[in-house]
């Protein structure tokens, strides 16, 4: 099993940034990866960006290519998303979850493809 802790989020005005962290502990591969989704409310959940343990790969969806931006470290089995130039259309709760199998680039972006989900964090864009 895997665990994933999140935090970070919060209330920001439109412009600024937030960097959500997430905590990974059990069974974690260094072929596999992590990945974050978010859902805002009356919307189905989506994709937001993913990387793979080791070797760094990531994928991003297109609403925040440039503004976005995802890492890890290893040391401390934790992943970041690092957040700039906020819009309020990136209000959401921000779920991460962790790839199940050695890391699919081309299906990162599939919930289908994660197991093990943390308990989400809100993040709140004003305009």
């Amino acid at each position: 099993q895997v665990q994933l802790v999140e935090s970070g989020g919060g209330l920001v005005q439109a412009g600024g940034s937030l960097r959500l962290s997430c905590a990974a502990s059990g069974r974690i591969f260094s072929s596999y990866g992590l990945g974050w989704f978010r859902q805002a409310p009356g919307k189905e959940r989506e994709f937001v960006a993913a990387i793979r343990w080791s070797g760094g790969s990531t994928v991003y969806t297109e609403s925040v290519k440039g503004r976005f931006t995802i890492s890890r470290d290893n040391a401390k089995n934790t992943v970041h998303l690092q957040m700039n130039s906020l819009k309020p259309e990136d209000t959401a709760v921000y779920y991460c979850a962790n790839h199940r199998g050695p890391f699919d680039i081309a299906a990162a972006s599939t919930a289908d493809m994660y197991d093990y989900w943390g308990q989400g964090t809100q993040v709140t864009v004003s305009s």
